[in-house]
């Protein structure tokens, strides 16, 4: 007698998505960070940032930012942001990142019940620690964060190999931290979140 075909497990849920907001959902390059003040002028989304987050409002996925800057800084910066994701402010003075409490308290704020699928998108290094010390899925970002720290007019000005060179390195650097997937900015996001589904579906934990 055949056996009955079993159709393929699918990918489980991803739980909730961090992201850090200068150099990654905004202010391409982290400029505010590196030259102070002047937040405003770095408001802009980055590429892919608004697409993403259409995207994981849309599955229901709960998100929050985190930045170190001041509130007088942050929050000027998140304007380009849809109102429905909040930031997740937390005392700069107590357990300040690499330390994982911020990435938890995030997640308490979100309601999140477990770890498990739960991811943080950063180009900051710092942040990135803290998310893989907090026992998180991260993803780092090469060129729009703070390794590569230039503005998109600086960005686009350079030639593809140097491009190529700054992203290259950048790349290098992020996994030489331990993250577990690394692409250029946002665009690409919906392609490695669903490859760190499959991973998880392998077993395979953070």
């Amino acid at each position: 007698m055949p056996h009955a075909e079993t159709s393929p497990q699918p990918a489980p849920r991803l739980t909730a998505v961090l992201f850090g907001l200068s150099g990654c959902l905004v202010d391409f390059g982290a400029r505010t960070r590196l030259n102070g003040g002047h937040a405003a002028e770095h408001a802009e989304a980055t590429p892919g940032a608004l697409k993403s987050l259409r995207s994981l409002q849309h599955q229901q996925i709960p998100c929050a930012w985190l930045d170190e800057l001041p509130s007088s800084l942050s929050l000027p910066l998140a304007a380009a942001l849809p109102e429905w994701i909040k930031p997740s402010q937390h005392l700069e003075t107590i357990n300040p990142w690499p330390a994982p409490h911020a990435c938890w308290q995030a997640l308490m704020a979100l309601n999140v019940e477990k770890l498990d699928g739960c991811v943080l998108v950063s180009g900051e290094p710092r942040l990135l620690q803290a998310g893989l010390n907090a026992g998180l899925w991260t993803i780092g970002l090469a060129s729009c964060g703070s390794l590569c720290g230039m503005s998109p007019i600086e960005w686009q000005a350079l030639s593809p190999q140097e491009r190529d060179l700054k992203r290259g390195k950048a790349t290098m650097q992020l996994f030489a931290l331990g993250v577990h997937s690394v692409i250029d900015h946002l665009d690409e996001l919906d392609t490695c979140l669903a490859d760190i589904s499959l991973r998880r579906l392998k077993g395979e934990k953070p």
